[in-house]
């Protein structure tokens, strides 16, 4: 999908203060370490290295943006919830991803990416709520789906819908970053909210 072709890293902000200006149109990714969200970057933009993947959770220190030319972004957001990082830095991350969910008028929706062997966390579910004020549409990114079997997959993935229905304008699918499963359905949605 054109697109997603001339993808290319633009900025990185540790801070609220070092945002990128709030102009635009912007899709964000969150999830939980180890999610898979970078890999999932990566395989949306054809890109082996966009996003930095590491076999260390917690790596996303910053949040980090990913320009699609003409004002539009992808925006990478820390990974939440591993245990081995400072809680100080827990904290910051909190709210550096909270300052930006909460105050982002570019943000046309965020992609959540849940690891399919462990959907919808408690941390998951929060900020799914953190979202809904704002009436962020989100499209949940059940990655890693190639480890399940056909029978797993689909009922996880029936699981999955019945939950996100609490939700509004909440949305799920099946992914896997290295099987190509469900590319082509999470670009439309994307492309869809940043036209």
């Amino acid at each position: 999908m054109s697109l997603f072709a001339h993808a290319a890293y633009s900025a990185s902000a540790y801070d609220p203060k070092e945002l990128l200006p709030d102009t635009g149109a912007e899709v964000a990714f969150a999830g939980r370490s180890n999610s898979g969200k970078s890999s999932a970057i990566n395989a949306l933009t054809n890109r082996k290295r966009l996003a930095f993947v590491s076999k260390t959770p917690g790596r996303t220190q910053t949040i980090n943006f990913f320009s699609l030319g003409n004002q539009r972004h992808l925006v990478d957001l820390p990974g939440y919830g591993y245990a081995a990082v400072p809680m100080k830095e827990k904290r910051h991350w909190g709210e550096l991803i909270s300052a930006y969910l909460q105050t982002r008028t570019a943000l046309r929706g965020l992609v959540l990416i849940m690891d399919a062997r462990h959907p919808f966390t408690d941390l998951d579910r929060q900020l799914l709520r953190w979202i809904a004020p704002a009436g962020i549409p989100a499209h949940v990114l059940l990655t890693k789906a190639d480890k399940l079997t056909r029978r797993e997959a689909s009922a996880t993935l029936l699981a999955a819908e019945e939950e996100a229905k609490i939700y509004l304008n909440c949305g799920v699918q099946l992914f896997s970053s290295t099987a190509g499963t469900g590319l082509s359905l999470a670009q439309k949605t994307i492309a869809a909210w940043l036209k």
